[in-house]
């Protein structure tokens, strides 16, 4: 089933030997979701995939072999999650989220907790402060409750505040909470109870991070991702300008979802990073209406996960061609971000050389990718 050769995902279920494999590949070290694509997109299959990543380890210079996610592991997170009445959801199958598909970076796989009984379509990312004011509470439930009359879904990251209000107000008319840690750590500890609700109420909790998943500082943002791809797009409401709501509405922006937030007194530090929003050219948002109308003129970008860089791959070089080539690409990168055609023009490689050794590179754990097609060397490499 060779999906990344599709310009839309295709609406089919993985068998479950394929379930596995994906599973594995995922979990295995230094892969992540785009290098999950790359992998495909150089190899065909996953199983390929999994085969080649030794060697690639190896010929990137890996100061130890690479750990391959063992197959009793993976049949192990399965049963556990099977224990727990959850399900993995693979990119591609009907139950995927749909907007989350279109996302640069989707999570190949995510761990689901509820069965939804409501269309993902049209769905919206309420976030904010944790230590919100009691006016910040009411309006989030007030918007969150007159937008699942109108058939949106609220999503959030069941965080105190402003997530946990949005996500109470939003029980009847459907919700998703997007988990930083493994669907079964519920954080906060506090919100155990809304968890429960969520899933008893037709919701859903998901997360791509394995069973058990403690969350740290790291694993936010990651999540931030998410909650901002599954949505048509995202609301603040109060956030303070250093703020994992901030962040949550960069990378909204940076996936083409609409920003908005709502203004508040400029004394207030609550309301300095929606404000800031504003100032930067975010919706400004005083009722629901504000909100609809936005949507409503919204359209959701092609789908790239599946089409970007179609070509990175599509003849499979000789490195015996260039027997320096791994040398020649590290001598041109360095701790700094450099786009990859930089490197291309630096080092007169062929494309697919370039493409190659990044990813044997890349799996290696000696070079890091950020957005724009941007490459360096890790800090710890």
């Amino acid at each position: 089933m060779q999906l990344f050769d599709e310009p839309t995902p295709p609406k089919t279920h993985l068998s479950d030997n394929q379930k596995l494999a994906w599973l594995r590949l995922i979990r295995s070290e230094n892969v992540g979701p785009a290098t999950f694509k790359r992998l495909i997109n150089r190899y065909g299959t996953v199983d390929a995939a999994l085969n080649a990543l030794p060697a690639l380890a190896a010929r990137g210079g890996a100061a130890k072999p690479i750990k391959v996610c063992p197959t009793e592991d993976a049949i192990r997170e399965i049963e556990r999650l099977n224990k727990l009445g959850g399900r993995l959801v693979a990119l591609g199958e009907p139950d995927f989220p749909p907007l989350l598909a279109h996302a640069s970076g989707a999570p190949p796989l995510l761990s689901v907790l509820g069965q939804a009984r409501f269309d993902m379509q049209k769905s919206l990312a309420i976030v904010g402060a944790r230590n919100a004011s009691a006016a910040g509470m009411a309006l989030t439930r007030q918007l969150a409750s007159e937008l699942g009359q109108e058939g949106y879904i609220i999503i959030s990251g069941l965080a105190r505040g402003i997530d946990s209000a949005a996500h109470a107000a939003s029980l009847k008319n459907g919700t998703v909470a997007v988990f930083a840690g493994g669907v079964d750590h519920i954080y906060p500890e506090q919100n155990r109870d809304l968890a429960q609700s969520i899933v008893d109420n037709g919701g859903l909790l998901v997360s791509e991070m394995p069973l058990g998943t403690r969350p740290i500082a790291r694993d936010f943002p990651r999540r931030n991702r998410i909650v901002a791809g599954i949505s048509l797009g995202v609301l603040v409401v109060e956030a303070a300008i250093r703020s994992g709501s901030l962040i949550t509405a960069r990378l909204a922006n940076e996936q083409n979802r609409d920003v908005m937030a709502i203004p508040g007194f400029p004394l207030d530090p609550r309301a300095a990073g929606g404000n800031k929003l504003i100032r930067d050219g975010a919706t400004l948002v005083r009722n629901v209406d504000d909100i609809l109308e936005q949507l409503n003129t919204f359209e959701l970008s092609q789908p790239t996960l599946f089409n970007e860089d179609e070509e990175e791959f599509a003849t499979e070089w000789d490195m015996d061609q260039a027997p320096n080539a791994t040398d020649e690409v590290l001598s041109a990168l360095s701790h700094t971000p450099i786009a990859i055609d930089e490197v291309i023009r630096a080092t007169n490689l062929p494309a697919q050389a370039v493409q190659m050794v990044l990813l044997d590179l890349e799996i290696a754990g000696r070079i890091e990718r950020s957005a724009g097609q941007l490459v360096n060397i890790k800090l710890s490499a």
